[in-house]
């Protein structure tokens, strides 16, 4: 026992591992990858390493395109001839890089399983869901995990979570070929089916709408930033290997797939997700919804300047400055013997790392003597000494859509 003792800890040392938080057996699954790496992990700290080895034979039936698998049973069997130096510890012939990157991947993904999201907190940014939109997904790039909520009542909750790989060079994506992957508000605007890609991007794919508006503001360009998998031939990428795209498995892909609603499901990419309570969350909301309120009865009211004081000095739309916007309002409202504004579906999503700002889509319904049309609109909101005030105002990018459209099919 005592022998044995030794060499579970030799083990947990190499994979970098002692001292943490494990599962425990009984508690242990193997409905995914994370779960069959628990339960190898839990057996070593039990100091029952012949039923290690069992797990991960039963991991790698189970994924047998999963490389991080057989680096671990090479490990379980080097271990019983001599103590292991570090996970991975093997020929020398093996390319390093190769070995460092499976390093990578598997603390993302025990950490992952170990750090849960904690229990009765809900991620900040999604202040407001509409009716039609059934879930949201958010990308936590520093634990390579992307998670989806389901839109209960308003509030979201946490369903079901992924592990998955960003780009090569980090996030805060700037420029065209910088291989990072963008911080930021999204919408998945379509579906390209394996069957029109090349086998790269494995079961398929969904663009997002990056550069968004706040990127085009902020001077960040580039284009081409998806959801996609992995080829034919692999399971799994290192948690930095993508030229700026977000990839998953594709098991994992086509999972992820059957929650998304083309044009309707945000996508929210974070360094980190910040986490409140529900009672804070639900202040911010109504404090948000508040102005928004008034900013549509300000607009009704046709007192040019009231309105205008909901916009900041810093507010551009598509192509005025607010000067410019202010001038065009003045001249349109004295046009005007009466003005009907009503909104509906309302969605309203915090940017992440931008604490302030809040992006704003709701159907938009105007009439009055003169003019009738219905359009769905987007603001970006920001608090300024205290008080929300509008800093974009526009159309949508193309493929974010205002009706339910049809959900996406399963692939």
């Amino acid at each position: 026992m005592r022998r044995a003792s030794r060499l579970a800890a030799r083990l947990l040392i190499a994979f970098g591992l002692f001292g943490a938080s494990a599962v425990s057996l009984a508690q242990a699954t193997a409905a995914s990858p994370e779960d069959g790496l628990s339960q190898v992990f839990a057996a070593v700290e039990e100091n029952r390493l012949d039923l290690a080895l069992t797990q991960v034979d039963a991991l790698i039936q189970r994924y047998p395109k999963f490389r991080l698998a057989y680096l671990i049973r090479g490990d379980l069997l080097a271990a019983r001839a001599r103590p292991l130096q570090t996970f991975g510890d093997v020929s020398k012939t093996v390319p390093q890089d190769k070995v460092d990157d499976l390093r990578a991947e598997a603390l993302a993904r025990l950490r992952a399983m170990r750090d849960r999201p904690p229990l009765q907190r809900v991620p900040r940014y999604i202040l407001q869901l509409h009716s039609g939109q059934e879930h949201a997904l958010i990308v936590d790039s520093g634990k390579s995990r992307l998670y989806v909520f389901a839109n209960v009542g308003g509030r979201p909750t946490l369903v079901a979570d992924y592990y998955v790989t960003i780009g090569k060079r980090g996030v805060e994506k700037t420029r065209e070929g910088d291989q990072k992957t963008p911080l930021g508000v999204y919408h998945v605007t379509g579906n390209l089916p394996r069957q029109k890609l090349k086998d790269f991007y494995g079961a398929g794919a969904f663009p997002i709408n990056y550069p968004n508006e706040w990127d085009r503001r902020l001077g960040r360009d580039g284009f081409g930033i998806w959801l996609h998998g992995v080829p034919s031939d692999t399971y799994s990428r290192p948690p930095r290997a993508s030229d700026g795209c977000i990839v998953l498995s594709n098991p994992d892909l086509e999972s992820v797939g059957r929650y998304l609603q083309i044009g309707l499901t945000p996508v929210i990419i974070a360094d980190e997700i910040e986490w409140t309570d529900a009672a804070t969350l639900d202040v911010e909301r109504d404090s948000l919804a508040a102005a928004l309120e008034s900013w549509r009865v300000d607009w009704e009211s046709r007192d040019t300047e009231r309105y205008l004081q909901h916009y900041s000095s810093r507010f551009r739309s598509a192509d005025q400055d607010f000067a410019a916007w202010a001038a065009h309002k003045r001249i349109v409202n004295s046009g005007k013997s009466w003005v009907k504004v009503e909104l509906s579906r309302v969605s309203m999503v915090r940017y992440p790392r931008e604490r302030d700002v809040v992006v704003v889509t709701f159907n938009q319904e105007y009439r009055s003597n003169n003019l009738s049309n219905t359009m769905l609109k987007q603001q970006y909101w920001l608090k300024e000494d205290g008080r929300w005030k509008v800093i974009y105002e526009g159309a949508p990018e193309a493929g974010i859509a205002h009706r339910p459209p049809t959900k996406t099919a399963s692939r």
